[in-house]
């Protein structure tokens, strides 16, 4: 399943954000695809899955689907979301 995180590169979490992601990597040996919400690609993203709060994850079905969607920090477990990217 695609899994996507969203978050503001310049922000209090972004440190917390970059550890999640290697941690993850590292864990899992899967990535998770960075949105940055002031792109155009991200602006659209976040609009489609309403996202206002970052940073948020979201795990999705191959149709686009939202499968489960963690918002803000704390930042959820690795586990938890792993589970979401098989």
């Amino acid at each position: 399943m695609p899994l996507y995180i969203a978050y503001r590169n310049e922000s209090d979490t972004t440190r917390a954000v970059i550890e999640f992601l290697h941690d993850f990597n590292k864990r899992t040996g899967r990535t998770i695809e960075e949105i940055d919400p002031d792109s155009p690609h991200g602006s659209s993203f976040v609009e489609l899955y309403d996202i206002v709060e970052y940073p948020s994850i979201v795990a999705t079905k191959e149709d686009g689907e939202i499968r489960y969607l963690w918002r803000g920090v704390p930042l959820p477990t690795i586990d938890e979301v792993s589970y979401y990217a098989d």
